[in-house]
């Protein structure tokens, strides 16, 4: 009996040093919050409380973008988990696992993991999960440049979303769409939806993260700056900036500079963009966000090129090339194929040239980014898009102008446009 008591004890020290943490942690004081869980982590035997605490710190290591630490501590949770025995235990460590290496650009890893996730068979808890696990695994083929299986992931963790009433979740997809169609080049789309994140901050948002705000004011920011409206775009930017270094969100304030560089370049502010750049530079390189060095090196391409300093632009083609074939995003290459196309024939360098414009159509062809339709490329400018339901998209001109009764890239039966 005193040993039962003696471990129930035990597992309600756990549990109040943990909200200790995590008082701590919505106070800004990560640093000491961090204190509180790893003693937490040193000394508990309970392994529902050590696997809960391990949660925490995941988290908080993700937010300050020390993405190796929460790699590490997801590795830990796993082992936690198949201690415990129980699936739903699983589920979520497995999903830590594969957050920790989408955050790290493994994407490969991060879809691999994720179906692990999939395939368990756990209870209404691990079900909810599903939603969170299809986004993250939308993010990780976007990463990749697949952009139908993408689409897919983000329309099921939508679905999930509403079916469970998770507005959280759906703040979330919401941002990932923004950027999804910022990428293929649809920016009313690219706007709508973290319009709509936003809206679900106000309406819902009070006891939430201010994270959530931030994020979605970021996404606006983007897609602003894409339409012109630069002021719009800078307001939005240095809302979510404030957000971020309250917080001491290093990813966010990574994805804030690198914005702001956007927004002086599209003013042809070369001069106020490249600090701006080297700093954004700076924190990816520190935090290991490889994807995010691309867009900073083509943003310095750019500016390198409105300068008319052509060997330092391809110089910095060089180094985005590296990591973007490191990556396998090829949506990256594309961009760089294009802006040397454009270096090469001012440079009057035709064979040069010829090479980057057929390496330029071969990555059209392997990433299907043209109508099949009207045969023209998609994501070269502006256009309104619009997906079926097997998440092959369109120009909405083409579906509006011809309509459909099944895709023509896939021949299934399609009667309605897909919800994104």
């Amino acid at each position: 009996m005193r040993l039962f008591n003696a471990w129930e004890m035990g597992q309600d020290q756990t549990k109040q040093q943990i909200e200790k943490g995590l008082h701590l942690y919505q106070s800004n004081q990560t640093e000491k919050a961090l204190r509180v869980w790893m003693r937490v982590l040193e000394k508990s035997a309970d392994p529902a409380g050590r696997f809960r605490v391990l949660g925490c710190l995941i988290t908080a290591h993700a937010e300050m973008g020390r993405y190796k630490d929460m790699l590490k501590f997801a590795v830990v949770q796993i082992d936690t988990a198949r201690e415990l025995e129980d699936p739903d235990y699983l589920t979520e460590s497995y999903l830590n696992l594969a957050r920790s290496n989408e955050k790290l650009c493994e994407f490969q890893k991060t879809i691999s993991y994720c179906k692990t996730c999939l395939n368990m068979q756990g209870t209404t808890v691990s079900l909810q999960l599903n939603g969170q696990v299809s986004l993250s695994m939308g993010n990780a083929f976007l990463g990749l440049s697949i952009f139908q299986k993408a689409l897919e992931c983000f329309e099921k963790a939508l679905r999930y979303a509403h079916n469970n009433d998770d507005k959280m979740l759906e703040c979330r997809v919401c941002c990932s769409l923004g950027n999804f169609y910022a990428q293929i080049k649809d920016y009313e789309k690219a706007l709508f939806f973290p319009c709509k994140a936003a809206e679900l901050v106000n309406d819902y948002g009070k006891g939430w993260s201010l994270k959530y705000r931030a994020m979605s004011q970021y996404h606006m920011a983007v897609a602003y700056r894409k339409l012109g409206r630069l002021t719009d775009a800078m307001d939005c930017c240095e809302e979510s900036m404030k957000i971020a270094l309250q917080h001491g969100d290093r990813p966010l304030q990574a994805l804030c500079l690198l914005c702001f560089a956007d927004i002086h370049r599209s003013r042809k502010d070369v001069q106020t963009a490249f600090p701006r750049y080297d700093s954004s530079m700076s924190i990816m390189t520190e935090i290991g966000n490889r994807l995010g060095l691309i867009q900073v090196l083509l943003g310095m391409t750019k500016c390198w090129m409105i300068q008319k300093e052509l060997d330092k632009a391809l110089e910095s083609i060089e180094k985005a090339q590296e990591l973007a074939e490191g990556l396998g995003n090829k949506l990256g290459l594309l961009k760089l194929h294009c802006l040397c196309e454009r270096i090469y024939r001012t440079k009057g360098q035709q064979r040069e040239l010829r090479d980057h414009v057929v390496k330029f159509h071969e990555c059209v062809e392997e990433m299907e980014l043209y109508c099949g339709m009207c045969g023209e490329s998609i994501g070269e400018k502006n256009n309104q898009l619009q997906a079926l339901p097997c998440s092959h998209f369109f120009h909405l001109k083409c579906l509006q102008t011809n309509g459909t009764r099944g895709c023509p890239n896939c021949r299934r039966l399609s009667v309605k446009p897909g919800y994104v």
